[in-house]
């Protein structure tokens, strides 16, 4: 036996039979080089009892020897072992094993013997690559087994918060991972109001207030993505996989946190959706005590923490630009004063205002050259601004609360003649009460100093809406600001020298 040490393992370790000692060591030499562990054997029946003692991953061994042929050498192996990767070596191709052999043995590669070794190689390098499909789908199959003994846990009817426990418990056990949580949304109460609640593991366990003190703007903006998106969003520390009911709405999203999850990122999705149909099961059924105190003060607790953690984001962003504090206020105010014109009810209008409140939270993401540049910004420096709808429908999105909030966000940059962003909608495409915003911010942003031009005047600002009607903006809601405009004239001039809560106040 002979046996070379390699100088950097790849992992894959290589039998050798043959009974010249010089090919066993060529083969040795040059396999080694490429990272491979190698053993080599001049006597066949010492390598097979070897073969039977220890795992190897690839067997390469001669056809022709002089005490027992390959073809032998295989069927007893094959008798113990049907994993190992085989390839036949010949010194002649008239001296071929047939291929009824190749086939009958299970034998995957022949090769002559040659100088080079080049088609060795390639042959060993096809070997390593059918053995690390296998194996993932050995793993595959593993993990499907897994989430087979899982289901039936999951799916046994109980109060919500055990629900939701037993999915997060299971799917991280099955990641071999420590944090994450689950969050789900649409439990309906006797009221009709739409409930958010959270369970978390490891570092996001824990009260709501820890828990939402862990969301970066980062991961939240991936969680209101993977809502908005219904799709399965990767990062580079872990995964967010979408839970959706029988008719593919959102109900919510598992985030695991990971750095390796990749391989199993399939399996994954299947598990989320075992997971969706359990909790759709269990609404369906009406077995969910959703007055249970605990899980109402929960979601309380979320949402009045969310609250915070959005409004702190966009104090961020006012913070950035002294030029731009209290715009979104303003827009806000702006944006409730057109939808009265529109005899919209006290709800709508607070989602008006609220979203004016909130709709510039995606810049939280940009970088102050940008935001505070004073002269024109470059091609590049436009296309980074121009995201922060998306990224502030996103933030938004995380949970429900916000849902009538996020479209005004997403769409308030869209243009009537589809030159907008980020979509190009154009017409009705655009939401209505997106068109309101959309006014209302380009009439703020006009009659407010920025850091590349001064203010315009009112009078100015109200020309530039008439001009821009039918192109940049919705022609009826110009027109019922306008109308506000030439009503109470010195009243707005006056109001928009002060704060929000001053104009309030009056």
């Amino acid at each position: 036996m002979r046996k070379r040490a390699d100088v950097i393992s790849n992992g894959y370790k290589v039998m050798l039979i043959d009974d010249e000692i010089g090919i066993v060591d060529s083969l040795s030499i040059v396999l080694t080089k490429a990272g491979y562990e190698t053993v080599g054997f001049t006597d066949p029946h010492i390598a097979i009892e070897t073969l039977a003692k220890d795992t190897y991953d690839i067997l390469i061994l001669d056809f022709l020897m002089n005490t027992i042929h390959g073809d032998e050498v295989v069927r007893q192996i094959r008798e113990f072992n049907t994993d190992i990767y085989i390839i036949i070596l010949t010194g002649h191709k008239d001296l071929a094993p047939p291929v009824e052999t190749l086939k009958a043995l299970d034998i995957q590669g022949y090769c002559e013997k040659n100088d080079r070794f080049d088609q060795l190689i390639l042959l060993v390098e096809s070997a390593v690559k059918s053995i690390a499909q296998r194996a993932t789908i050995y793993r595959f199959k593993d993990g499907l087994n897994k989430i087979l003994d899982a289901v039936p846990r999951i799916y046994n009817l109980k109060p919500i918060g055990n629900i939701l426990e037993d999915i997060l418990r299971e799917i991280m056990a099955f990641t071999s991972s420590t944090d994450g949580f689950i969050l789900i949304d649409d439990l309906i109460n006797d009221n009709n109001d739409h409930k958010t609640l959270i369970r978390g593991f490891g570092r996001y366990l824990g009260g709501v207030e820890e828990f939402t003190s862990r969301l970066s703007p980062e991961l939240m903006e991936s969680i209101g993505q993977a809502r908005m998106d219904k799709m399965v969003i990767s990062l580079d520390n872990g995964i967010i996989l979408p839970l959706l009911n029988e008719y593919h709405n959102i109900m919510g999203v598992i985030y695991i946190e990971s750095n390796n999850y990749h391989e199993r990122a399939k399996l994954l999705e299947i598990f989320a959706s075992q997971a969706s149909a359990a909790l759709n099961n269990a609404l369906l059924h009406s077995l969910i005590n959703i007055k249970n105190e605990e899980l109402l003060r929960t979601y309380d607790e979320l949402k009045e923490r969310y609250m915070d953690t959005i409004e702190v984001l966009r104090l961020a962003v006012d913070a950035k630009d002294v030029y731009t504090r209290g715009h979104s206020e303003r827009v806000g105010y702006y944006a409730r004063k057109i939808g009265e014109c529109f005899n919209l009810d006290r709800a709508d209008l607070e989602i008006l205002n609220i979203a004016g409140v909130f709709h510039d939270i995606g810049k939280i993401g940009t970088t102050d050259d940008i935001l505070l540049k004073t002269d024109k910004l470059d091609e590049k420096e436009y296309a980074e601004i121009k995201k922060h709808p998306l990224k502030g429908a996103h933030i938004l999105s995380a949970v429900s609360m916000f849902k009538e909030v996020v479209p005004l966000v997403k769409y308030h940059h869209e243009r009537i003649d589809g030159k907008g962003y980020p979509l190009g909608l154009k017409g009705e495409e655009i939401p209505f009460f997106a068109r309101i915003l959309s006014v209302a911010d380009a009439f703020d942003a006009m009659t407010s100093d920025r850091l590349y031009r001064t203010k315009l005047g009112i009078q100015e600002a109200r020309r530039q809406l008439i001009d821009g009607a039918g192109r940049q903006f919705d022609e009826e809601v110009v027109k019922a600001f306008v109308g506000i405009i030439d009503k109470s004239f010195d009243e707005m001039k006056n109001e928009l020298e002060f704060s929000f809560l001053e104009i309030l106040e009056q």
